[in-house]
């Protein structure tokens, strides 16, 4: 295994953006952003792997893009659903299909795809190769290239699995979305309006002009606002944020109403539910192909858009994990490999 230090200049030139490998044992090998302890972003370091090969009913991808998601975050710097190091992070991956397993009939090697690795256990998109169950995967919408298709997986399977699948949100209900503009909430918003729902977001207010070019109806500074005196009953929440924000977003909705968290929520929140006669549940999000097809449905017909507010390339990972905690970004950042 060999390690390489991560650049610190952003014009540095990304060594996954060579060539093929061969590992000294004359096998194939890869670049990978790889750590082998839990800590900050300098425990990510870019390193030198076996390249994986496609079992059954799987495909060998060549990474072009990969996104980052609060999640990979959590994960480089604590034990949570995945096993301790060492590890290579990374859900969300747009390339081209290199090789197809026993039994894949869906993909042909050059097939450019994007999807969703299995969550949470099927990391390792944050490489230049990596497999995955076929289904996991749609075909890269044509109108757009890797990087903007990297940056949907994940995030716009999420807002679809919670506002669709889980909160069956319809034409002329009311959706409060939090942290709207971010990775999670910029996608929403766009899904909730394509469902015709009337749509209010919270966010900083140099961001509102953004949530409004979305097609957001409202927007709630939450700096100097507190959404639950707005007086308004909303059918559905999606609180990202969960904690005492899922707990008091349950006292906004109607009877009948749904707050989906995509994080615990406090002790009280299913009480608080119960008192609104509401509901209030948590989802983690599952690969889910019908869920990209119509994530790509979407965005071929100009629907549905990632905003992309910044990329690194695979060797400056560790910069782009320091940004991402930050929670400042609006959208997404993608990691470009090829």
């Amino acid at each position: 295994m060999t390690t390489t230090n991560t650049p610190e200049h952003p014009g540095s030139p990304d060594p996954a953006a060579t060539a093929d490998r061969i590992g000294p044992d004359g096998t194939p090998s890869m670049l990978a952003l790889h750590q082998t302890a839990l800590g900050g972003p300098e425990v990510l370091r870019l390193t030198e792997l076996p390249r994986p090969a496609p079992g059954p009913g799987e495909i060998l991808v060549a990474v072009h893009a990969a996104g980052l998601n609060p999640t990979d975050f959590k994960h480089r710097a604590m034990s949570l659903f995945l096993p301790s190091p060492p590890l290579t992070l990374g859900w969300d991956v747009s390339g081209t299909v290199v090789e197809a397993g026993y039994g894949v009939t869906l993909f042909r090697p050059g097939d450019e795809v994007f999807g969703m690795l299995p969550y949470p256990y099927g990391a390792g998109s944050h490489a230049e190769y990596v497999t995955g169950p076929t289904r996991a995967f749609a075909a890269k919408p044509a109108g757009i290239g890797h990087t903007e298709a990297a940056a949907l997986p994940l995030a716009a399977l999420t807002a679809w699995q919670a506002l669709v699948d889980t909160a069956d949100l319809r034409a002329g209900q009311r959706v409060l979305i939090h942290a709207a503009a971010g990775g999670v909430g910029h996608l929403a918003v766009q899904i909730a309006k394509e469902l015709g729902a009337h749509v209010t977001g919270t966010a900083s207010a140099p961001k509102h002009d953004f949530l409004r070019e979305l097609g957001a109806d409202a927007c709630v500074d939450y700096r100097s606002e507190d959404f639950t005196d707005t007086g308004t009953r909303y059918d559905v929440v999606l609180d990202t944020l969960g904690g005492e924000t899922a707990t008091r977003s349950a006292g906004v909705l109607r009877p009948g109403g749904i707050v989906v968290s995509l994080l615990p929520g406090a002790e009280d929140t299913q009480a608080a539910a119960e008192k609104a006669q509401a509901r209030a549940v948590t989802l983690l999000v599952e690969h889910d192909r019908s869920g990209m097809l119509a994530i790509a449905d979407l965005v071929e017909r100009g629907r549905l858009r990632a905003h992309v507010s910044g990329t690194f390339p695979l060797a400056e990972g560790a910069r782009a994990h320091a940004l991402g905690e930050t929670g400042r970004t609006t959208g997404k950042l993608v990691l470009t490999v090829r």
